[in-house]
């Protein structure tokens, strides 16, 4: 109360010696670490598929509500199915001035390769969402379920039908495999560099089917030019609202439901050089969390069907660690691991 007293009457100038006399300390609050260059946001994927929309979003979204003093430039790396970029981050150890948004060639790029790298040469700094996956075909192919459009591809003979995906012996191949063996099919698999690509490619019927995020199809479905056969989550997605004149998200049917007895959902999740401080990762799990809280990343979730499930901390490091396992397990029975 003293003390209280003497700074009200205007005396601090002669308070100062007596507080230093008794080896006390007057100090600024210290601030709290953000970026003081611009951050580089490496996508380890193409333009156009569901990381780089993602990534592309969340940059418009930081700089339209000033989230962050610095720039967020997104930067594409897609080389050798993403090891590019994975390695760049990898190498840039202690730079809190990048991160990395990842899909799961986080997992397949190492174990399909034998590239050096593995996520826990990163930081994991949030889970934003996990991404689904849908069976699509062409519009205008008269298959409507399922059951119609695999019984012909099993009586037609292996290899006369495509499928569609991103890059090879990553997730959408794996899924193909996984549908082969549930249905007893064989596809000719067809890669391609990112989601945008496959789905102009099944639009202009150059592949019969692929296994594509919602994102990288929605606008080809609204217009009409795709049809959805099934999700591969363990439950229907959960958005009512109408996205084509007759569907919403929530009528697509689980693959599990329709036969095909597989789950698998993707990681839309952000990690950044191993060596940063918690007061860096801390900076950057607030952001998303604000990010979050924007109508624009609340419509992109709706429009793009996905699962916003968030973790961070250790919560989100046992998530990735599982996730791998699983990976390798599926990878390991397609016979897609790289060899010792």
């Amino acid at each position: 109360m003293r003390i209280q007293r003497v700074f009200s009457r205007g005396l601090l100038p002669g308070l100062l010696p007596l507080v230093a006399a008794f080896g006390l300390a007057i100090s600024a609050p210290v601030a709290a670490w953000e970026p003081t260059k611009p951050v580089e946001f490496v996508i380890p994927a193409g333009t156009g598929g569901g990381a780089d929309q993602m990534a592309r979003l969340i940059q418009g979204i930081v700089a339209k509500h000033n989230l962050m003093k610095e720039a967020l430039i997104p930067v594409n790396k897609s080389g050798g199915a993403g090891a590019e970029g994975f390695l760049e981050v990898k190498a840039a150890k202690g730079d809190p001035h990048k991160i990395i948004i990842t899909l799961s060639n986080l997992f397949t790029t190492p174990l399909a390769t034998g590239v050096p790298f593995n996520w826990k040469d990163l930081t994991p700094v949030s889970m934003l969402a996990l991404d689904n996956f849908v069976l699509w075909v062409n519009a205008e192919d008269p298959y409507k379920t399922p059951k119609e459009y695999l019984d012909v591809v099993k009586k037609a003979g292996p290899n006369k039908y495509n499928m569609g995906g991103t890059g090879s012996k990553q997730e959408d191949q794996i899924i193909t495999v996984a549908i082969e063996k549930a249905a007893g099919v064989k596809f000719t698999y067809v890669p391609f560099k990112g989601g945008g690509a496959v789905a102009t490619q099944l639009v202009g019927k150059h592949i019969q089917s692929s296994v594509n995020n919602p994102i990288e199809a929605v606008a080809q479905w609204r217009a009409g030019k795709l049809r959805a056969l099934c999700v591969f989550d363990g439950a229907r997605m959960p958005y009512k609202d109408k996205v084509t004149d007759t569907q919403s998200w929530a009528d697509i049917p689980t693959c599990k439901e329709s036969g095909i007895p597989m789950e698998y959902v993707m990681l839309r999740g952000v990690f950044m050089p191993a060596g940063v401080s918690k007061d860096v990762v801390d900076f950057y799990i607030d952001l998303f969390k604000k990010v979050r809280e924007t109508p624009e990343w609340k419509k992109f979730m709706q429009d793009g069907a996905f699962n916003q499930s968030f973790m961070v901390g250790k919560e989100y490091t046992d998530w990735v660690a599982k996730a791998e396992t699983l990976h390798r397990d599926l990878m390991k029975e397609a016979g897609f691991l790289a060899k010792p």
